[in-house]
């Protein structure tokens, strides 16, 4: 794997228009509102590949997206989003085994044992 197949995360975010400055992005990671496949990232420097699921928590909401392509340097919105995929909007990951909201707590829980009238 070569440099051109990874970028830095700071700068990604930069590129893709989730932070203004890399010092911003710094900011998303410092308060561990930014994870890169489910785990939280710890450094600016982390790098980031084509396939990787950015979980981001910015707004008072949660994005998640996919990279499908490594920008160059940072442009246009439109050309920003052509960069990665907003993973489904069910708020699941990509393997659909983890949501990302919270569950509707349960009414009733069900029973330990069903009883038995044979």
């Amino acid at each position: 794997m070569t440099a051109a197949d990874t970028i830095r995360i700071d700068r990604l975010l930069v590129y893709l228009r989730f932070a203004r400055t890399r010092s911003a992005a710094q900011v998303l990671i410092d308060t561990h509102a930014l994870r890169r496949n489910r785990k939280h990232v710890l450094r600016g420097s982390e790098q980031v590949r084509i396939g990787d699921v950015l979980t981001l928590a910015v707004g008072g909401g949660v994005r998640v997206v996919e990279v499908i392509a490594l920008p160059d340097r940072r442009g246009s919105p439109a050309q920003a989003a052509s960069h990665y995929r907003e993973v489904d909007s069910d708020g699941l990951d990509r393997k659909g085994q983890m949501t990302i909201a919270a569950s509707p707590p349960m009414a009733d829980p069900p029973p330990d044992v069903p009883e038995d009238f044979s």
